[in-house]
């Protein structure tokens, strides 16, 4: 099995938005112990890239970057 980190960057950024989004539709992603790794290392990713991750908007926009 492959880590969170083996995989590309922006892939993981598309997959993270793609099953946020689909929270309110699915409230049982909430309780998915993979979906809060992926954001775990996603947060850790944005704070080596300089990102505040408390500033709602410049996460968004992090996560929606391509590179």
């Amino acid at each position: 099995m492959r880590r969170l980190d083996e995989y590309p960057l922006p892939e993981l950024k598309r997959l993270y938005t793609t099953l946020h989004a689909a929270l309110p539709a699915v409230p049982a992603l909430m309780d998915s112990e993979w979906l809060l790794d992926l954001q775990s290392y996603l947060v850790a990713c944005a704070r080596r890239a300089g990102i505040d991750v408390a500033d709602h908007g410049a996460w968004r926009a992090w996560l929606a970057e391509n590179g």
